[in-house]
């Protein structure tokens, strides 16, 4: 019982610490061991030890400070709480050190442990890639071109890459970036990469391409292509769910059934971006045009029959 007791006092004695930094105070080791009844030495320790490590703060004339900038805020709003929680456990599907890295931030802001949100993401995971994220994100931000090895297969290559987006689609991470030789948009795996160093050629994207960025659906989505409308027939099971997380940002309803049916409109650059959408709905989602969907759509599924 002795241990717990001094447990408590020392948890208790770090907390108020921590708080009164956040708050802005300037404290000495001395008048802190006066006010806890504990030694200079105890004290020192808490800061050299145990504060220091989770926090930024400094000794300035023999008194400790938080590092300008840093706040230590928790939130109190509800909907603020249920953001975090969805957060929170969206994390999970990201790869265990991702997830613990997320978990120890968001902690910071959280004023409460149990999350009662439950969420299932089947995602890649990039743990062990942060590094790589963060120095691709430092290129693409500065639109910097990057050299980099590509492994595919059992073959490495030498890229020199124009990079403008990480992208995840259907849980795989993607580089997506031009080839610096003649500039063809090309999709790469994010964690097939390695060895990356900036080049500091500077390049700049058009308005145009980053909204075909912004619009595609899959990893198949083509740049060099113009997108074309598909118009689909959903049924009243696929429109409660299309309705409320849409195919595509450009997806609009163009007619509504009084059985709760639609008939919707998006838009894309290549077959391959709505095909497999269509095939996970069958008998759900009918393709009305273009024909050419429709009767690839057709060939499959006949296709697949036949091997019944």
């Amino acid at each position: 019982m002795a241990y717990k007791h001094d447990y408590d006092r020392t948890l208790t004695r770090l907390n108020t610490i921590i708080a009164r930094l956040n708050e802005g105070e300037a404290l000495s080791v001395k008048a802190l061991a006066e006010e806890f009844n504990v030694s200079d030495r105890t004290i020192q320790r808490d800061f050299n030890e145990r504060l220091m490590t989770l926090y930024p703060i400094y000794q300035d004339k023999k008194k400790w400070k938080m590092q300008d900038g840093f706040k230590i805020e928790k939130s109190t709003n509800v909907e603020d709480i249920i953001v975090l929680d969805i957060l929170e456990k969206m994390t999970d599907g990201l790869g265990a050190k991702f997830s613990t890295k997320a978990k120890q931030l968001l902690s910071k802001i959280k004023n409460e442990d149990f999350n009662p949100i439950y969420a299932k993401l089947n995602m890649e995971d990039v743990s062990d890639s942060l590094s790589l994220i963060g120095i691709l994100e430092n290129a693409i931000k500065q639109k910097t071109s990057i050299e980099c090895h590509y492994s595919f297969l059992d073959t490495q290559k030498t890229l020199q890459l124009k990079p403008l987006k990480i992208a995840n689609f259907e849980g795989i991470w993607y580089l997506i970036a031009l080839d610096a030789r003649n500039d063809i948009l090309k999709k790469y795996h994010l964690k097939s990469i390695s060895n990356i160093t900036l080049q500091g050629d500077s390049f700049s994207i058009s308005k145009e391409l980053e909204e075909r960025l912004e619009n595609s659906i899959s990893i198949w989505f083509d740049v060099n292509e113009q997108p074309y409308e598909v118009e689909l027939y959903i049924s009243p099971i696929a429109a409660r769910t299309l309705k409320r997380r849409p195919i595509s940002k450009t997806q609009r309803v163009v007619k509504e059934y009084e059985d709760g049916s639609a008939e919707i409109i998006i838009k894309v650059t290549h077959a391959m971006e709505i095909l497999p959408i269509v095939k996970y709905w069958i008998p759900h989602i009918q393709v009305i045009s273009p024909v050419s969907i429709k009767e690839m759509i057709e060939s499959d599924v006949k296709e697949f029959l036949e091997k019944l």
